[in-house]
């Protein structure tokens, strides 16, 4: 695992370029305490930051072919990389060290910009091939590994971070409202927007092509519509066998390995599959909470006691004022993700014994297991409702009830339910992971800010973005899972863990999103995922005698925290700091009345304003943290 970083330009002379290569690779130090490496010519410079997990002797980079034509910086991991080097030597190609690296390399000598195709693993590179005077950017199919990139000038500059890309001073740094609002709507921002108008995210399955001055983007993979036919024991078989060939590519290491282990399911099947296929029994980490309705230690202690892990645990405290400012500074970008603070702190009990671990991510886009996709099959009988029940009625009477203080509980879950079916049908089950819509909008924004969003409605820039035209010939439920895989689960799930992990500098794999897998969940037949209420219908199955009953059969709780008493209690300081009505008015986003009342009504309980209070304290966390010090850093340089 490692950060790259980089920048090209097509008529620019870049060899005096060094030192600023170095200070935006500075910037990712966490990502890779290892080693680092920098490679300037005329028209590139590559630099990376090095954790050493495979070929620890001859792995270093930045790496070339033989004749040092070809120049490689790679983050991530490429798991099928000795087959593909066998073929590759077949056909005449020499290697000079045993890296998953110096694949990527002779395969793109050997198949061009389809070297992409061959990969399993997750990955984003930059590959410079000087004779051609051109750069080839590729991000990994699902979006495990980030790629952010900035165009101006005749130079493209690209990195792991976008804390890189905006450390060289050349790259604007004005903030972009369509993407605040899409954060402030959905608590992370989709690609290919990033915060800043001049930056960009390379999207999940994408390569970028940098040649004669020029960018293109180009989509290399998508998951197709292939309907399984096989009987239910096939598909079961099936998925086993993917699954034990997922964990075991992910288990190569040259290092100590072990698993992050909720308690869920996902990542119990992991630790299950994990243990049968090792004798050596694997190291499990949970983080758990004081507040029952929140803590899943008892589960994942049962699984870890099953399969005698070695295992280690530790009760999250809500004194967290100071890690929230060090969380937001590794985040580059908003993201309102509450789980930041239990992922970041498993990761850190993680890196005191391991250097990678396997996590049960994925599961419940790949199999069907968010609470989202049951609303949205509740809300197809809903609909016939009269629309002033559904409309003004329901919404009125929940809004009257405060809410409860269990983390979901009948009460809460339908209070979410009367007020996401109230926006439009045709964001399906979307509607319930938005977190403001327009009413709350028009309440809070500013004039200015209204009128920089005017043009780009939020429902109709959401429908343009999940693209369901995409979605074509799967059914409805297949319709989310595809939705969720490209845009939540690459731009949330993924982004929370790979800068949480690599803040502790440690290496995640997770071995649910295998491409195979992921195409093979999404064309399952729906009972085979959601049956009469029960999701993950198939991996239940294949766990059945595998993991303890409670595990099994638990509800789904989700990785969270209990944030919306916390603001009550030991983040009420922080958030009256950074919600302040002198705040808010000196940024010019928001209006401060709104703010206040927000605080004031959840303070007194009455509603809960968790999600939308907790972001817009990100927001101004991340521009006191990240923006305003590069700026300084900038300056200094």
């Amino acid at each position: 695992m490692c950060g790259i970083c980089g920048f090209s330009s097509h008529n620019s002379n870049l060899s005096n370029q060094l030192s600023t290569l170095e200070q935006m690779n500075n910037s990712m130090t966490h990502r890779g305490p290892d080693d680092s490496g920098y490679h300037v010519d005329a028209h590139a410079a590559l630099a990376m930051r090095r954790l050493s997990i495979i070929d620890l002797a001859t792995g270093h980079q930045p790496i070339s072919n033989e004749d040092g034509s070809v120049w490689l910086v790679f983050n991530g991991e490429i798991y099928n990389f000795q087959p593909i080097r066998a073929e590759l030597e077949k056909r005449g190609h020499q290697f000079k060290t045993k890296s998953d690296s110096e694949v990527i390399i002779h395969a793109y000598e050997e198949y061009g910009d389809d070297c992409v195709d061959h990969f399993n693993g997750m990955f984003g590179f930059a590959l410079w091939d000087s004779n051609r005077r051109r750069l080839l950017v590729a991000r990994d199919r699902v979006g495990i590994k980030p790629i952010y990139y900035s165009y101006f000038n005749d130079q493209l500059v690209f990195g792991s971070e976008l804390k890189a890309v905006i450390s060289n001073p050349h790259v604007p740094r004005d903030i972009d409202p369509i993407a605040l609002n899409h954060f402030l709507t959905l608590e992370y921002i989709p690609s290919p927007y990033s915060i800043f108008k001049h930056v960009r995210k390379l999207p999940a399955g994408h390569r970028l092509i940098f040649e004669d001055g020029r960018v293109r983007v180009e989509k290399y993979w998508d998951i197709k519509h292939d309907p399984i036919s096989l009987s239910e024991q096939e598909a079961v078989e099936k998925l086993t066998w993917l699954l034990q060939d997922s964990v075991r590519m992910r288990m190569i290491s040259d290092v100590p390995l072990g698993a992050f282990l909720s308690g869920g399911l996902d990542s119990s099947a992991i630790v299950s599959t994990m243990s049968e296929a090792s004798a050596v029994s694997p190291q499990t980490f949970s983080i758990g909470f004081q507040e029952a309705t929140y803590n899943e230690l008892p589960y994942a202690r049962a699984v870890a006691q099953q399969y005698g892990t070695i295992h280690h645990e530790e009760v999250l405290q809500p004194n967290i004022l100071d890690l929230a400012h060090k969380l937001i500074s590794h985040l580059d970008e908003p993201l309102g993700d509450f789980s930041i603070f239990p992922t970041y702190l498993v990761s850190e009990i993680a890196s005191q014994h391991v250097k990678v671990v396997l996590s049960g991510d994925g599961g419940d886009e790949v199999f069907g297991g968010y609470d989202t996709y049951v609303a949205e099959s509740i809300a197809r009988t809903y609909q016939y409702l009269p629309a002033v029940l559904r409309q003004k009625i329901l919404p009125s009477m929940l809004g009257a009830i405060p809410p409860q203080p269990s983390k979901k509980g009948f009460i809460n879950k339908a209070k979410r339910f009367v007020e996401g079916a109230t926006l439009p049908n045709s964001l399906q089950h979307t509607r319930w992971m938005m977190f403001m819509n327009r009413e709350n909008k028009y309440e809070l924004y500013s004039p200015d800010m209204l009128k920089n969003i005017a043009e780009a409605p939020v429902e109709t820039t959401l429908g343009n973005h999940f693209s369901w035209a995409e979605t074509a010939g799967f059914d409805p439920l297949a319709q989310q899972q595809f939705v969720d895989t490209k845009t939540y689960m690459a731009e949330n799930i993924l982004t929370k863990v790979d800068r949480m992990s690599m803040a502790a500098s440690i290496e995640a794999r997770v071995p649910l999103l295998d491409h195979r897998i992921v195409e093979f969940g999404l064309n399952l037949p729906a009972h085979l995922k959601m049956n009469n209420g029960e999701t993950k219908a198939i991996l239940r199955r294949i766990m059945a005698d595998r993991l303890p009953a409670e595990v099994l059969n638990k509800p789904k709780e989700g990785f969270s925290i209990p944030i919306k008493h916390w603001l009550r209690g030991p983040l009420k300081p922080l958030m009256m700091d950074l919600l302040s009505a002198e705040t808010v008015s000196r940024r010019n986003y928001f209006k401060p009345e709104t703010v206040t009342r927000w605080v004031n009504e959840h303070m007194d309980g009455k509603i809960n304003h968790s999600h939308r209070l907790w972001s817009l304290m990100v927001f101004e966390l991340w521009q006191q943290s990240v923006l305003e010090n590069a700026g300084k850093e900038t300056a200094k340089a």
